[in-house]
Order: C-alpha cells, then structure tokens, then sequence
C-alpha cells in the first residue's frame, strides 16, 4: 500500500511541475515532458516491485517502438493549417492514426 501511494505521489509530483512549469516557461516545460519522465518512473516502478529484469526489458522495447507511434496522434495537428477539419475532425484524425499505429507496433514487436 504504502508503495502505491508513493508511486502515485511521485508521479503527480511530475505532472505538476511540468503543468506549473508551463505558464512560466512553455518551451522548457514541453521539453520536459517530451522526456521520457513517466517511462523511466513507470521502468523503475515496475523493476523495484516484480524484479523481472526479462519483463522490464521487453517492457522497454515495447515503449520504444511505441513512441514514434504515438507521434501519429499529433500529424493531423501538424498539418492543421492545410487539412478542412474543425477541432474535433482533427482529433478524430489523430486518434484514427494512433489506432494504425498501435497496430503496428504489435506487428513491430512480433518480429522481436
């Protein structure tokens, strides 16, 4: 229990900095999270409570192949100034390419 909460203090600890961080200094803040921040405490979490190193590391490579994916989600939001869509087609848009995405990232990781 005591674990628990203390993974989830660390981890809103972050997330609120990074959202205070933001009104003062954007481009600083959006750097940080760009980080792997939530990987390496989610890594770390993981290891200090199941020590499966053969877990964490296959865990690893799944975020690693995962990440370039997720990126699909924000094209449409790249591309706003030149796509016809509102808001919310753009996000739909988004959120249709990360669904292609996560389904290459579990062809992606059959292959290893």
């Amino acid at each position: 229990m005591f674990f628990s909460a203390l993974k989830i203090a660390i981890s809103a600890c972050v997330i609120a900095f990074a959202s205070w961080l933001s009104n003062k200094k954007p481009d600083l803040a959006g750097f940080i999270i760009a980080l792997p921040l939530g990987t390496m405490l989610v890594l770390l979490f993981s290891y200090a409570e199941y020590h499966d190193p053969a877990a964490s590391i296959r865990f690893a490579k799944s975020i690693f192949v995962a990440v370039p994916m997720s990126l699909l989600f924000f094209v449409p939001f790249f591309l706003a100034d030149k796509l016809p869509f509102g808001f919310w087609g753009i996000y739909a848009a988004g959120f249709a390419l990360l669904v292609i995405g996560y389904f290459a990232h579990a062809f992606i990781l059959k292959q290893f």
